[in-house]
């Protein structure tokens, strides 16, 4: 019997119990539509948490001394740049750089009077388009000027939990280069909200130059701080702007800590996909058995009449193939439209995207991103899970005896 007529007995053996074959073809589809949303969301976290922090703290490219170690947010000045300004200029200059500019950061507490919190102070010149974004996201009030002396950028959500709003004064203290405490009271000019809640509640922005003088810094920086034109060009940028006493890092540097999150955290999603496959597995192996123990007579008649037995397990498998991949079909377009669905609309997080902390910057909402290569392999093997899921129940019916599959019934 050729292959040709065996395919037409499988797509008709399926047909006879149509109720039982479109409810196993849906659960290849929807299985293989919930992995395709839940891959997709995965990655559109991922992303989305490394572009926001190369967007908001890290930019492609930084340059710092040696000696400086930014979680110790060091104001020594043995640790900073000692020329950040000109090391900003000559980045401006190449085509590939969107934007450099010096930034001093350190740790402070800022008090209300009836509250205090502990937050990072970030010195920044106001007129770089490296803060457009901050820029964009103001809610309130007016954005820094470079001049200003007195004048501070809270988080609105950090203003709210401490009850106060644009032109209300708060209380600065830090530990400055001398190794003296210091404070000074500031006037809120703005409030921003970025959509990062471990970012709005946890920065203070003001201008650099009186940031430098509140910590005693001089004309020092921590670091100077690029954003590119195109990510790709992160390599050659770094490479050409390398100099003696200048530590360059690179993004992927800067964000070791969301890579190796991601890193691990994929053997776990690889195991919960392999869990899903094999469900939907079980369920083709339940739904061939089913077809075999009812067809037990049926198979001893085409064995009788000359089908061998390697034929009779072809037509089993021919009928797993078009379940699958009819599965596999209609589930990639559902999966498709789920994962278009969530990458406008989202999941809302609200406070709950804080759990990061400030090295995992998630939005409050989260949203898919679509990976075709992921989504293709995701198909593939959902379809290869099935065929080896079928591998038994054809096996079962080739190996029946003609003699007692007649006798059967």
């Amino acid at each position: 019997m050729t292959s040709g007529k065996l395919w037409t007995i499988a797509y008709r053996d399926l047909l006879r119990n149509r109720r039982r074959s479109i409810l196993t073809l849906l659960a290849v589809a929807l299985g293989l539509a919930m992995l395709m949303m839940f891959n997709g969301l995965i990655a559109g976290v991922w992303e989305d948490a490394l572009q926001n922090s190369i967007r908001l703290r890290t930019g492609h490219v930084q340059l710092r001394a040696p000696s400086y170690q930014e979680k110790k947010l060091s104001l020594q000045w043995q640790d900073l740049l000692d020329n950040p300004d000109g090391l900003a200029t000559r980045l401006n200059r190449m085509s590939e750089v969107k934007a450099a500019a010096p930034v001093l950061w350190a740790g402070s507490i800022l008090s209300t009077g009836d509250e205090s919190v502990s937050l990072q102070i970030f010195g920044i010149d106001p007129t770089s388009q490296l803060y457009t974004p901050i820029r964009e996201s103001l809610v309130s009030g007016e954005f820094l000027t470079p001049d200003d002396r007195s004048s501070i950028m809270l988080g609105q959500p950090l203003a709210a939990s401490l009850g106060v709003g644009v032109g209300q004064k708060v209380n600065l203290a830090l530990v400055n280069a001398d190794g003296k405490a210091d404070e000074a009271n500031f006037t809120i000019r703005g409030l921003f909200s970025t959509g990062i809640v471990s970012y709005d509640e946890s920065a203070v922005f003001m201008p650099l130059a009186k940031a430098q003088a509140f910590a005693r810094t001089g004309e020092r920086a921590s670091a100077v701080v690029v954003l590119l034109n195109r990510q790709d060009d992160t390599e050659k940028v770094a490479a050409a702007i390398q100099s003696p006493g200048v530590t360059t890092l690179t993004w992927r540097d800067s964000n070791q800590f969301v890579l190796q999150t991601v890193e691990t955290a994929m053997s776990f999603y690889v195991i919960l996909d392999g869990i899903v496959m094999l469900i939907v597995a079980v369920i083709i192996a339940n739904t061939l058995l089913m077809a075999v123990f009812e067809r037990i007579r049926e198979i001893g008649i085409l064995a009788a009449l000359g089908m061998k037995s390697r034929q009779i397990m072809q037509m089993f498998l021919f009928e797993a193939f078009i379940l699958g991949l009819a599965g596999v079909v209609v589930g990639f377009a559902l999966g498709s439209a789920g994962v278009a669905y969530l990458s406008n609309v989202g999941i809302p997080l609200g406070a709950a995207a804080s759990v990061g902390g400030s090295n995992f910057a998630l939005g409050s909402t989260m949203y898919a991103q679509f990976v075709p290569g992921i989504f293709m392999w995701l198909s593939v093997w959902t379809l290869v899970f099935v065929l080896l899921a079928s591998l038994y129940p054809a096996r079962y019916a080739a190996r029946q005896e003609p003699v007692d599959a007649l006798r059967s019934l």
